[in-house]
């Protein structure tokens, strides 16, 4: 029984989270896990403010410091942890002004490669996050920014791995562009996790897109008004970035257990006890397992 008297006491699961050792670190695990979490996303951080790497090696030495990271969470706080590396588009956006659109583009899809090889070996599960920007660029690099993305969901393809997406906030249109995108990738939809999504999940919204769910205050009530009409995945995160010059952004640690009992509170009230732990069971484990798997620890 996943739900007892009223609380959900099932797995809980935030599937995009960043921690760095800098900040709060593990402490900020130790949160989620002491308010009843049980799984994260472990998401790769730029190095905004120390330097970005400017060479494959860099970025090798940033994804192991991720890798350690996650081991470090595993063993101290008995949290499981599954890696997602990647390079953020914005890192590739502001890297175009200072090594040049093509080594910014070619080390940039260096580094989804590095990824990728990373997943192949068992070590990460997910590549991400990758995109686009969110914020207004020219022309040209926006449209360099789509032909990229489109080469890297066709790699993801490839090597059968599913990706975390960084995009703008343009609501159901930009969900469009990426499905469309997807499409002449050849990945599949439901393999492309919009992360930091809104929580209208129905269909006609996603357009067959996976959706991390920022889980903000009026989260669980637009997830009620939605959840019934959609026929692919969704989770919860909270994008914690723990950084150290941006104390608490995101959304802190400890929300998407809070959450996940305010979400068990209202369901109760439209749904049956089984049906209820059955749809958060889907949330927290069915879903998430179906796109990250399994690794060793």
């Amino acid at each position: 029984m996943a739900i007892s008297k009223g609380r959900w006491v099932g797995p809980i699961w935030d599937t995009h989270i960043h921690l760095d050792l800098q900040a709060r670190g593990l402490s900020a695990a130790q949160d989620f896990s002491n308010a009843g979490g049980t799984h994260i996303c472990l998401v790769h951080k730029p190095t905004f403010s120390t330097g970005l790497p400017d060479t494959i090696e860099r970025v090798d030495v940033a994804y192991r410091k991720t890798l350690d990271l996650a081991d470090q969470v595993r063993r101290k706080i008995g949290l499981d942890v599954r890696v997602v590396l990647g390079p953020h588009p914005v890192v590739w956006e502001k890297q175009i002004h200072t090594l040049g659109m093509e080594n910014s583009t070619q080390l940039h899809l260096d580094s989804v490669e590095l990824a990728l090889n990373y997943c192949a070996e068992g070590k990460a599960v997910a590549l991400g996050e990758v995109g686009r920007p969110h914020y207004s660029v020219s022309e040209e690099i926006w449209s360099a920014a789509n032909t990229q993305l489109e080469t890297v969901m066709r790699m993801a393809s490839q090597a059968s791995v599913p990706i975390q997406l960084h995009v703008e906030d343009n609501g159901a249109q930009t969900n469009v562009e990426l499905a469309n995108i997807c499409d002449r990738a050849g990945l599949s939809r439901s393999c492309a996790v919009h992360h930091y999504a809104s929580a209208n999940v129905s269909d006609t919204f996603t357009h067959g897109l996976s959706s991390s769910v920022s889980m903000a205050k009026n989260s669980v009530s637009d997830l009620l008004k939605t959840f019934r009409h959609c026929t692919t995945t969704w989770t919860m995160e909270t994008d914690y970035l723990d950084d150290p010059n941006r104390p608490g952004a995101v959304l802190g640690p400890k929300t998407v257990p809070k959450r996940t009992q305010q979400l068990v509170d209202e369901l109760l009230q439209v749904l049956t006890q089984n049906e209820a732990e059955e749809l958060l069971m889907h949330v927290h484990s069915i879903w998430p397992s179906r796109l990250y798997g399994e690794i060793d620890p």
